[in-house]
């Protein structure tokens, strides 16, 4: 059996202080990328950033800890500082359709001071427009215009007047307006009765002409209508006239100022035109508003007419360097695509394109917009509302209850933004392929995959970058230096996590946790720089706060609660191995594995498949089982077998095929008769020919079964199998290691189940084979028999 047996120098994976090139990290130099490893990942993001056509956003894939948001973030800054800085984006009233407010796009920064320009013009208007008006010019032109217009049809209604009088009439104001009133000879209006008195004719006579005269008001009130309307069409071009003579100056010099903007400039000329048609309004606005608030309010949702000519600065890039790169951790929906905010007046909630606010992607437009895929997929309607916004190019800023409304009501519809950037989505490979197989349009979306991995291939290249991000990290957070000693313990520490000794851990927020950790410790120990010790301190100290589970079931083993034998010798029963796993913390265990063979023609029966306990991986373990049986003993006759296999005191369930190999050596020592060493576990995988494959959790494997018999007493006897193709794996705690090389304690590797059944059993693996092939052909012996026995009875009973 020794020649199984895994050396000391195997087990050596420690790297030492004396192969880095430094004695404390103070003499290294701070990284300026803050990841390493990930050459994969920074190519893929590199030409996704260099292609400029839609479609191609990105998404990150990984594991969460290894880096991805950081490296999101400096790398996008990165590129954007070379790009372009983007134009300000802009929303103003629409003069024609004041319920679609319209966009424009300014150079950077000219928003600002257009907003305050305008703010200033219209304060200088509702000054000068109606002082304007209160001058002796305006008066004296308005009274022109009465003195030519009024005579004209106070003449004409006086003619009228003289008119009717001369035709026995008197014109009469009443609430049905103007009427004619008959007269007597001395000019007084004929009372009823009189007019009753009046034969027939005369009063007839009286109708026809009343009703001549009624026809003929109709025609002069027209006439007299028509002269007012020329005289307040004068005064309205007087208004006009000199609105546009105050006017027209002002916004001419505010023209000058942006006429490299052709877009302003447009938008000044509706400026002039809108002010100009209501002059009135910077006449008596303050007035109105004053008498009557309520009217005010009627008259304009804003409560304010002058709200029309002020500026949504929507987007403001003045201090923007480059392109804009917006990090959105909390993607709701209306942080992502912008809302219409509304005020609360007299008891009514109104509002007007100042309130239009945006969100996170108009602010990334013209650069990059980082985001996590999870925060974003748990928002209602973000998803579907991006996917549309990136299909169509624009995005609209409407609040989303609109859409579900039963009742639709008025509200703003404001044009559309035009999107120019770059998403760059962070996920889980989980939530990545869930997209990518249930998502028609997510892979035309997301055409770039940069894939982050858990590891790198720890050579002298990455541990040399592994030290300068330790130095980064302490230098940015300011810890203490780090010894050289304290660098290689947390560059095992590293390949720990990996679960290989050849490859360190790219989870960078776990090798964070330990050095703060590390640095509390050192100074807890009165130490100016940290060393091996406190690394190793505060990784005990971690595994400690999360190790409450692993020594509860110590203490049910201890206690005989639960049943294992780490001595003597037994038939059909085997220390198996499991990993237990607690969160983020995960630990070893022998589990009792056993195994019972009888006459039958049901095969092996997995106990835990029967008893639905048995994963889909650990079911297929057991079917691989009868496989090996099938061809290493059926090749000539029938396999006629029961036997029944079961982890003893699992009530859990049990998943995974690492028991593959344990089951396989009980049931072959059961059917042989030949007892199993039970100061010895074994895990590890087998094929259906009999070979050993490799498994996960060797070190927390054999480290569980070390502290089992640690606890029971150490016989130098003791020792744990495992594959052979798991060496590189080995990266076993120092106490492990030293029971080892003291002979305290002892490893096994194998490469076939022959060589486990040599050291399990104590026997040659062909010498077991004879006897399990005995034992089998005993039962198909017996099973014959008992077919021939039922074939003689049916025999009789046809004769019969």
């Amino acid at each position: 059996m020794d020649k199984y047996k895994i050396s000391r120098s195997k087990l050596n994976y420690n790297f030492k202080a004396e192969q880095l090139d430094f004695d404390t990290t103070e003499e290294l130099s701070a990284i300026d990328e803050e990841i390493i490893g990930q050459n994969r990942a920074a190519d893929s993001l590199d030409f996704g950033m260099r292609v400029d056509k839609n479609g191609y956003n990105i998404f990150m894939v990984g594991e969460s800890g290894t880096g991805k948001s950081t490296y999101a973030k400096n790398m996008t800054e990165e590129k954007a500082a070379e790009m372009e800085q983007p134009k300000d984006i802009l929303y103003v009233f629409n003069f024609s359709e004041p319920e679609e407010p319209r966009v424009m796009r300014v150079p950077a920064g000219m928003g600002n001071d257009l907003k305050n320009d305008m703010d200033k013009i219209i304060e200088e208007l509702q000054e000068e427009i109606p002082r304007a008006f209160e001058g002796e010019e305006y008066e004296k032109e308005r009274k022109e215009i009465l003195n030519e217009y009024q005579p004209k049809s106070n003449k004409l209604m006086q003619e009228f007047e003289s008119s009717a009088k001369e035709r026995g009439f008197l014109l009469q104001n009443t609430s049905q307006g103007l009427v004619p009133v008959p007269i007597d000879e001395d000019g007084e209006p004929i009372s009823r009765e009189d007019f009753q008195e009046m034969d027939e004719d005369k009063k007839e006579e009286i109708r026809n002409e009343s009703q001549k005269i009624q026809n003929e008001i109709s025609q002069v009130m027209r006439e007299i209508r028509s002269i007012k309307e020329k005289a307040q069409d004068e005064l309205s071009a007087l208004e006009k006239k000199i609105g546009i003579s105050i006017v027209q100056p002002i916004i001419c010099h505010l023209k000058n100022q942006y006429e490299d903007c052709e877009e302003i400039a447009d938008y000044l000329e509706e400026v002039q035109d809108d002010i100009v048609d209501n002059i009135d309004r910077f006449r008596n606005e303050n007035d109105n508003n004053q008498q009557n608030p309520f009217l005010a309010m009627q008259q304009n949702d804003d409560g304010s007419f002058f709200v029309r000519y002020q500026i949504n600065i929507f987007v403001n890039n003045s201090k923007t360097d480059g392109a804009p790169v917006i990090y959105e951790k909390n993607p709701t929906y209306y942080n992502l695509f912008g809302k219409i905010e509304g005020k609360s007046q007299f008891g009514t909630i109104t509002t007007n394109f100042t309130m239009i606010r945006s969100g996170s992607l108009h602010r990334a437009n013209g650069g990059f917009l980082i985001v996590h895929a999870k925060d974003l997929l748990t928002n209602p309607f973000c998803w579907d509302t991006l996917k549309r916004a990136l299909i169509n190019q624009e995005i609209t800023v409407e609040n989303i209850g609109e859409q579900y409304r039963s009742v639709p009501i008025i509200t703003l519809k404001p044009e559309a933004v035009e999107l120019d950037l770059k998403i760059i989505m962070i996920g889980s490979p989980y939530i990545y392929y869930l997209l990518y197989n249930y998502d028609d349009e997510f892979s035309e979306l997301f055409k770039i995959k940069a894939d982050f991995d858990t590891e790198m291939t720890r050579n002298k290249e990455n541990i040399a970058k592994f030290a300068d991000f330790i130095s980064s990290v302490i230098k940015r957070d300011q810890l203490k230096e780090f010894s050289s000693g304290a660098v290689a313990a947390m560059i095992d520490f590293s390949s720990r996590l990996t679960g290989d000794r050849e490859k360190l851990s790219t989870k960078f927020n776990e090798i964070i946790e330990i050095l703060y950790e590390s640095d509390v410790w050192a100074d807890s120990y009165g130490e100016e720089v940290v060393s091996a010790s406190s690394v190793k301190k505060a990784i005990d100290e971690k595994e400690m706060r999360s190790n409450l589970l692993e020594e509860k079931i110590q203490e049910q083993i201890d206690r005989d609660h639960l049943l294992l034998d780490v001595s003597g010798q037994e038939v059909g029963q085997i220390n198996g191995l499991s990993v237990y796993q607690a969160g983020n913390y995960s630990f070893g265990r022998p589990a009792r594995i056993t195994a019972r063979s009888y006459l039958g023609k049901e095969g092996v029966i997995n106990i835990e498949r029967e008893a639905k306990m048995s994963g889909r991986i650990h079911s297929k373990g057991v079917m691989i089982l009868t496989g090996y049986l099938g061809g290493k003993y059926a090749q000539k006759t029938p396999l006629s077998l029961t036997a029944s296999i079961a982890f003893e005191q699992s009530y859990g369930g049990v998943d995974g095929d690492s028991a593959t190999c344990a089951e396989v050596v009980a049931l072959l020592s059961s059917l042989s008769g030949m007892p199993i060493r039970q100061d010895i576990a074994i895990t590890g995988s087998m094929n259906q020919k009999g070979v050993i494959q490799p498994i996960g959790g060797v070190n927390e494997k054999i480290e569980g079964f070390f502290k089992v018999c640690q606890a029971k007493g150490l016989t130098g006897e003791q020792g744990v199998i495992i594959p052979q193709r798991n060496l590189d794996n080995l990266m076993l705690e120092e106490e492990v290691i030293a029971a080892v090389e003291n002979k305290e304690f002892n490893l096994y590797s194998i490469e076939e189940i022959d060589q486990a059944l040599e050291i399990m059993l104590g026997e040659e693996a062909e010498k077991v084979h004879s006897a399990v092939q005995e034992k089998l052909k005993e039962y198909a012996e017996f099973d014959s028999e008992d077919i021939a026995e039922d074939d003689q009875e049916k025999n009789e009973d046809e004769n019969e």
